[in-house]
C-alpha cells in the first residue's frame, strides 16, 4: 500500500486570508497523523505566503511520523533545512506569481548547483526527493544527480478532462514510475490529486507515496480533518 503524505499548506492559506492565529496548521498535522497519514508535508516558499518559519520549526518538533519538506533549490533554503533537519526535502520549482506549483523541475537547468545541493543535503542524512515532470529525460538526470526519490508531477493526469487523455497521462505515469525503480530511485507523485482520481495512481505498484493536500484540506473544510484522511487513506490502502 502506498503511503499517505498530507499537505498542510493550504491550512495556513486560509490563516493568511486574515493574518491571524487559525486555524494552525500544527494543530492540523497533529490531527492528520492521529487519522492515520503516514507523513506531513509543507512548502516553505520564499515569499512566505503560507507556510511560516514558525511552523517549520513547531512542526519539526510535533511531527512523530515523516516530515517532507518542499523547497526551491536555492543557498537560503538548503541552510534552512540542514538547520531544520526534516526527514525529507523535496525539491520544487517555484515563480512568485504563481498559485500552486505549474510543472516539475527542468533537472538540466543548473544540473552542477542541484548536484552540490543534493550532496549537501544527504550529507547531512535528509532524503532528497525531486519533483518532476513524468518524462524519462527527468528521470534519468534524477538518477545521475543522486536523488533518493522522484516525486513525480501528476498534474497533465488529474487535469485531463477526456477519456483517452487520462488513459495517455495515466500509461505516461505507470511507464515512468517503472523506469525510475529500475533506476534505483525511490518513486512517489502528487498535485491535483484527489478522492475521485487518485485509485489508478495508487495502483501503480512502484508508487511509494502520494502527497496530496489541496483535496484533502478542501474535504475537511466540510466533514472534518478526521473523517477527510480516513477517507483518502481507504480509497489507498483498498486500491491495490
Amino acid at each position: 500500500m502506498a503511503r499517505l503524505g498530507v499537505n498542510i499548506d493550504h491550512v495556513a492559506t486560509i490563516r493568511e486570508a486574515r493574518r491571524g492565529i487559525e486555524p494552525d496548521p500544527i494543530a492540523a498535522a497533529i490531527l492528520c497523523e492521529l487519522a492515520g497519514a503516514d507523513g506531513i508535508v509543507c512548502h516553505l516558499r520564499e515569499d512566505r505566503r503560507h507556510i511560516k518559519d514558525r511552523d517549520l520549526s513547531l512542526l519539526r518538533q510535533v511531527v512523530k511520523t515523516h516530515l517532507n519538506l518542499e523547497m526551491a533549490a536555492t543557498d537560503e533554503m538548503v541552510k534552512k533545512a540542514i538547520n531544520v533537519l526534516p526527514d525529507m526535502v523535496t525539491l520544487v520549482p517555484e515563480r512568485r506569481q504563481e498559485i500552486t506549483t505549474e510543472g516539475g523541475l527542468d533537472l538540466s537547468f543548473n544540473f552542477d548547483y542541484l548536484e552540490e545541493a543534493i550532496s549537501r543535503l544527504r550529507s547531512n542524512a535528509i532524503v532528497v526527493s525531486l519533483f518532476i515532470d513524468p518524462d524519462i529525460h527527468q528521470i534519468k538526470n534524477a538518477a545521475k544527480l543522486e536523488a533518493d526519490y522522484v516525486e513525480l508531477h501528476t498534474g497533465a493526469y488529474a487535469n485531463a478532462d477526456e477519456l483517452n487523455q487520462i488513459v495517455e497521462e495515466l500509461e505516461k505515469l505507470k511507464s515512468m514510475a517503472a523506469a525510475a525503480a529500475k533506476m534505483g530511485l525511490g518513486v512517489s507523485a502528487g498535485h491535483g490529486l484527489n478522492y475521485q482520481n487518485v485509485v489508478d495512481v495508487a495502483k501503480i505498484p512502484q508508487v511509494e507515496e502520494l502527497n496530496i493536500g489541496h483535496s484533502i484540506v478542501s474535504r475537511a473544510v466540510l466533514v472534518g480533518m478526521d473523517r477527510a484522511i480516513r477517507e483518502m487513506v481507504e480509497l489507498i490502502r483498498n486500491a491495490r
